[in-house]
Formats: structure tokens, sequence, C-alpha cells
């Protein structure tokens, strides 16, 4: 049976929360925010998660999180690092023979158990897939001054989610390639895949639900998304 792995990213600091509360620990009716994406892991077709958080927050995230809630696939609870991609390289160097590998942000709770099992399905076809939602809005791309320059085809346009999929062997090869980036500001994994010019990355359609915990409103709406479906999967 092949191996698949996730790692959920919870180092993040959240400035913008306006809280002494690391946003992914901050409470969403009566859990913490990474409780849930780690439930929708939990349930899932992976097979184990890493979970990468502040090395302040280890201790912390073992007892009171993984142990509290009793979630049987956490295996290993390690140190994050100064930028997001620095947190993936932390988990990818230590799980072992896995097949394929998962990343999630734990600031997005609202992650349904299907669309995981979803992503797992199409990443065993394809290889490389992320997850979005098609862009409800007309972009505009700008220079630097502020001046538009164009207007990309909303039909093209997507805004993109977590998790994203690689098979291990490919995102192993993109993160050992990282030095050959230089001067790439790097948002996602797919960045860094697709950097290495080799390998198609598809969209797996998303929800619209899957927010990222940002501002203090976002906890709001994820909480009215909680209480419209009380059945969230």
């Amino acid at each position: 049976m092949e191996k698949v792995t996730a790692i959920v990213l919870a180092a993040g600091q959240g400035k913008r929360m306006n809280s002494s509360v690391s946003k992914q620990y901050m409470l969403l009716k009566d859990k913490p925010v990474l409780y849930y994406s780690l439930e929708a892991f939990e349930n899932s077709l992976v097979t184990e998660v890493i979970v990468v958080v502040g090395k302040d927050d280890i201790a912390f995230v073992k007892e009171d999180i993984i142990k509290f809630y009793g979630f049987r696939k956490v295996t290993h609870v390690v140190e994050g690092g100064s930028e997001r991609y620095l947190s993936v390289l932390n988990g990818l160097n230590i799980m072992k023979d896995t097949d394929f590998v998962l990343v999630h942000d734990g600031a997005r709770p609202l992650i349904k158990t299907n669309t995981i099992n979803t992503v797992i399905s199409e990443v065993k076809e394809k290889k490389a897939c992320i997850v979005g939602v098609a862009s409800k809005d007309t972009v505009k791309i700008s220079n630097k001054d502020g001046i538009v320059e164009s207007t990309p085809d909303r039909k093209q346009v997507y805004m993109i989610q977590t998790p994203q999929a690689f098979e291990y062997a490919i995102l192993r090869e993109a993160y050992d390639n990282l030095d050959s980036y230089s001067g790439v500001m790097i948002t996602d994994d797919a960045m860094i895949v697709e950097c290495l010019n080799k390998y198609p990355v598809y969209v797996v359609q998303g929800e619209y639900t899957n927010i990222k915990i940002t501002t203090p409103e976002d906890l709001i709406f994820a909480e009215a998304i909680l209480e419209k479906h009380q059945d969230y999967t």
C-alpha cells in the first residue's frame, strides 16, 4: 500500500491577528484552530501526519492538542524554520519511506476530509496537484507604481489553497535544488516544483469555505461556516 504523509504547518506567529496567542492556537468554537485540520487529516486516507510548530510550542502541541484530542496519525512534532518553505523542509527531512506528500496550512481549519481524499487520489495519478478555487473577482496585474498592465482571463485565474500534494521524489528533488532559485520569492510549494520546470502542476477544485485564518474577521467567518454546517466534513 502506498504511504501518504501530510505536513501540517503551524509555526506562524500571525501578527495580523493582534493577539498574543498565535492564530493556530486561538479558539474556534471552543477548540484550537489547529485541531480542525488535524481532525480532517485523522479521518482521511493519509497514513501519517507531521506537525511543524514553533520551538517553544512543541511540548504544548504534543500534550494539549495531540495527546488531549487523541490524534493517532501524528508521528512527529518538529520545529519550524524562519520561512514557510524551511518549515516544510524540516518536515521532509524527518519523514521516511513515503510515496506522496501533502502540505497543509494549519491556519486553514475548514479543510474537508473529502477534499483531502480527492487530492490523494489526484496526486497518485498526476504526481503534482494543488487545491484551488476559481476567482470570483476580476484580477488586475499592475506594475510597481500601481498602474494596471494587464487583465488575465478570469476563467484561468485560481485562488490557491492547501493542501498541495506531490509525489515524494518530485518534492524532494525540488527542495534539493533550492539554492538554484535565488531571487525567487517563494510563497508555496508549487512554486518550488514549478521552478524545476520539469513537472506539470494540476489544479484540483477546492471549496470556497477553505479559508485561511489571517485576520480577526476570519475567525468570525470560520465560526459562521461551522454554525451553518454542523456536519462539516
